[in-house]
């Protein structure tokens, strides 16, 4: 029995067919054949799709990319050379795969074909096309951040629930051992009762001033704006039409919210972990930043934020700290960051200066065994096989939709505080700010039509 046969995905219309070998090498037949794979499709060919989710995916033997989206006609191109080139390499076959492109996403999640697909895409393109791919029955890799508001999180996270799709946050810390080993030392009592944890987080730098352009050939700008307003085309406020370096909408705030998002993700995540907060968020959050009083760029620079949780732990985020995750406890400390890895070339991190992964105040904290009757978290070796992985079991991934939404969530209250410059009290469990209207309405946004969650016929 085929493999998507046995979980019984279906979806209305087909749009084209994914074109495969018509005699295939020997080496596909038996626990790989073609049956067996998941067809994967990519959405969104820039920067961290060629440089991680691409790669990333690939490596493993069960999948199959079979398809790329792009709204930028060269870089679509681009997407189907980096795939077919790489199973050229591996196979020796040059036609082992014919990629096929899609200018539109939503024509991919019409091919029944393609069991899952790897969401890319600038952030204000994240929840739409994840919501419609569980509409249509389809896995999902989201790239962090979840989502641009707390009321779109929410609506992804229950709609992936009710429809059973394996949905994966890109928040890759959770397959790095540093991170689970730190976690879990924390967890154990190894450094007593948690009080304090400090997160180092870096600001981003104000840019020039940016007259209009035209829209390049090839490029569908509107779709690009998405379900956000209709502003004059600039380079660099969309991407490098040569070269894939760091793109420009990262510091507007009219796609993200600069790197409270961007990074904050990812050490808001895995503090969580060790917070065991993973479910909840702050009861109160207050914050100062500074932002840029002229030119393009306008998300956060230097900033300062304080979140209180009810357990009784303060959390401290600024980029006065080293970038990084350091949990203080009442007997020691413990410290872990990425060390020198990057998931893009053009990660904004300074790797000498994030060079050790983990440290304690005490090494012998470091070497603690966890017992078998104390508390073990989820063990992942790869972000992308264990999303794979739980493709073909149908278990939780390691960072599923819900603490996915958590962890943005907490990200987008500290944005909030960013913009109001006092003590915010939030309710973790209503998910809303308590008797503040003016906090309260920010955590939606109008969106664009036709684009937008709020456009998406919910079934």
């Amino acid at each position: 029995m085929k493999r998507r046969d046995f979980i019984g995905k279906s979806i209305v219309g087909v749009v084209g067919a994914i074109a495969v070998p018509t005699i295939v090498p020997s080496s596909v037949f038996g626990k790989n054949a073609p049956s067996n794979k998941i067809n994967v499709g990519q959405i969104g060919c820039g920067r961290i799709a060629r440089d991680h989710d691409l790669p990333g995916t690939m490596q493993h033997e069960i999948a199959r990319l079979v398809a790329v989206c792009d709204l930028d006609k060269n870089r679509l191109l681009d997407g189907k050379k980096l795939v077919e080139a790489y199973y050229t390499k591996k196979t020796g076959n040059a036609n082992y795969v014919d990629v096929k492109m899609y200018d539109d996403y939503h024509d991919m999640l019409n091919n029944k074909d393609i069991d899952a697909v790897i969401i890319s895409t600038p952030d204000h393109w994240h929840s739409q096309p994840a919501l419609e791919a569980a509409l249509a029955g389809k896995d999902v890799y989201l790239q962090k951040p979840t989502s641009l508001t707390i009321a779109e999180g929410r609506l992804l996270s229950d709609v992936v629930k009710k429809k059973g799709i394996i949905l994966q946050v890109g928040t890759q810390q959770r397959s790095s051992p540093q991170f689970r080993i730190a976690a879990e030392l924390v967890r154990n009592g190894r450094i007593g009762k948690l009080h304090t944890v400090k997160i180092g987080l870096p600001g981003d730098p104000s840019g020039p001033p940016a007259p209009a352009m035209p829209v390049p050939a090839g490029l569908n700008y509107d779709m690009w704006l998405g379900s956000t307003p209709e502003v004059p085309y600039t380079e660099i406020g969309v991407h490098p039409q040569k070269g894939y370096d760091r793109p420009g909408w990262l510091r507007l705030e009219q796609y993200g919210a600069g790197m409270i998002t961007g990074w904050g993700q990812h050490h808001f995540d895995s503090a969580a972990w060790g917070m065991d907060t993973e479910y909840t968020g702050p009861i109160s959050v207050q914050a100062v930043a500074e932002f840029p009083k002229a030119g393009l760029w306008n998300v956060h620079g230097d900033f300062m934020v304080k979140a209180e949780y009810a357990n009784g732990i303060t959390m401290l985020t600024s980029g006065g700290y080293p970038n990084g995750i350091r949990y203080e406890g009442t007997e020691g400390w413990i410290f872990v960051s990425r060390g020198n890895y990057v998931a893009s070339a053009s990660d904004p991190v300074i790797a000498a200066k994030s060079s050790k992964a983990l440290d304690a105040s005490d090494p012998k904290i470091l070497t603690s065994v966890i017992g078998a009757n104390e508390i073990h978290l989820y063990k992942s070796d790869e972000q992308h096989g264990n999303w794979l992985d739980c493709i073909q079991s149908r278990k939780e991934p390691i960072s599923p939709v819900e603490i996915g939404h958590r962890t943005c969530s907490v990200c987008l209250v500290s944005h909030i505080a960013m913009k109001i410059p006092r003590k915010l009290n939030w309710d973790p469990t209503a998910e809303r700010f308590v008797k503040d209207d003016e906090a309260n309405a920010m955590l939606s946004r109008s969106q664009r039509k036709p684009y937008g969650t709020t456009n998406v016929k919910i079934s």
